[in-house]
């Protein structure tokens, strides 16, 4: 779906901006490339009625029949659908890796690495709602929300326990960036956006 297709870009051109301001190495192209795929299978949760506009201008109806389709082809679960359609693409085992370390049930485990990699892929995506680039605080009160009756949402105690270590990755990746997270908005990802176009894959 469009918003789909513009939320996997937000992610990675802000996983890209970011990349862009760190004091040490990183293999920019795999990033990106995890980000830009990470949420393929998405429309198997999505709830068609909760942004009516999205479905425009094909209609409900047609998005309804992807949805049956992918669950149909692949399954219910987000992430596992997700990492399915990655494979077919054949992309490399790091790419595949770092997509699977996008899901937010892994925050700690995310935390405790030592993996940079993996930290900005899965911090990136709790930088973009269905709109815009926002805070990590943000993100997760606005998913929290949108999610309160999908079965992988989290209740409060989960929700404070993900955001304490978001805010922990966050710590790590800026410490060896020249950006503050702040830095990072709707107009700082103008240009990684344009730059994706150009993206093959």
């Amino acid at each position: 779906m469009p918003n789909l297709q513009l939320h996997q870009m937000r992610v990675a051109s802000v996983a890209w901006q970011i990349c862009d301001s760190l004091l040490v190495n990183i293999d920019r192209e795999s990033v990106v490339i995890a980000c830009l795929l990470h949420d393929m299978g998405n429309i198997v949760k999505f709830d068609l009625n909760h942004f009516p506009k999205y479905n425009e201008p094909e209609g409900i109806d047609y998005w309804q029949k992807v949805k049956d389709y992918y669950i149909s082809k692949y399954g219910k679960d987000e992430h596992i659908v997700s990492f399915k359609i990655a494979q077919e693409l054949e992309l490399s085992e790091k790419i595949l890796n770092l997509i699977i370390k996008t899901d937010p049930h892994i925050v700690l485990e995310i935390r405790n690495c030592d993996n940079l990699a993996e930290k900005i892929c899965n911090y990136a995506d709790q930088r973009v709602n269905p709109y815009e680039i926002v805070s990590i605080k943000e993100r997760n009160d606005e998913a929290k929300e949108r999610y309160k009756n999908h079965p992988h949402a989290f209740d409060d105690e989960h929700s404070n326990f993900f955001l304490k270590n978001m805010k922990d990755i966050e710590e790590q990746i800026f410490s060896h960036s020249k950006i503050k997270p702040e830095d990072i908005d709707n107009e700082s990802i103008k240009i990684y956006l344009e730059k994706l176009q150009d993206i093959l894959i």
